[in-house]
């Protein structure tokens, strides 16, 4: 009963609040429900990019035949993504560059790397959007519910203006509602500050395993061009 009460009174101070401060509650509200809708499709995102990378490596290195898996790859059955999308660019360049007649192996293998790299930059760039949303929703939410906290705490003094004695009991609706905002403002940036932080991370050791792959590929291509 005392939890229901104390809700009840938290949306009764918010239905009193003027309308800045009701302004400022519904941005980080709606701030607060799109990072977290990012969270989770980032969560399934990275998870899915973890998964298919040990899949992917375990394969390779299995000693399968890197057409088969190239032609896999390119059949349409499935769109490739992650490790597997920089092994069919790669590839896929590798191929073209040495079916010419006076292929160079330096050139081949610039090229290779070049196709790679883009590859690479593109799955990155996939695994970061909305990375730098909750970013700005973790950085900025605690200064906008601050906005609506100082604006809220004004409205309430100026209410006193024409109140001949001011007691605690007038002023402490108009600051507990002014509060609510900075509350909610933290409320937003919490959790958007530690996803951030947790799948940058993530994302970087991911990163760091696509680029040790296309190392070792390059050089597996390499030995193979010169024979």
């Amino acid at each position: 009963m005392l939890n229901v009460a104390s809700d009840t009174e938290i949306i009764h101070l918010i239905l009193q609040a003027s309308l800045v401060v009701k302004v400022v509650i519904g941005i980080l509200v709606l701030a607060s429900l799109m990072s977290w809708w990012y969270i989770f499709v980032k969560l399934f995102t990275v998870r899915a990019a973890k998964k298919q990378a040990e899949e992917f490596e375990q394969e390779f290195w299995s000693g399968t035949d890197l057409v088969g898996m190239y032609q896999r790859a390119t059949s349409g059955q499935y769109e490739p993504a992650g490790m597997e999308k920089i092994f069919e660019a790669g590839f896929k360049e590798y191929l073209k560059l040495k079916s010419r007649s006076n292929a160079d192996i330096g050139a081949m293998m610039d090229g290779t790397r070049r196709a790679m790299k883009a590859a690479f930059q593109r799955e990155v760039d996939f695994l970061e959007s909305h990375l730098s949303f909750l970013a700005t929703v973790g950085s900025v939410s605690p200064y906008v519910g601050l906005l609506g906290t100082v604006w809220g705490i004004m409205h309430a003094f100026r209410g006193l203006s024409n109140v001949a004695q001011a007691t605690l009991a007038q002023v402490a609706p108009g600051i507990a509602e002014a509060l609510i905002a900075t509350a909610i403002g933290l409320f937003a940036a919490i959790p958007a500050v530690i996803a951030y932080n947790r799948y940058t991370a993530e994302i970087d050791r991911l990163a760091t395993r696509y680029e040790s792959f296309m190392e070792e590929f390059t050089n597996i291509l390499q030995r193979q061009a010169t024979h």
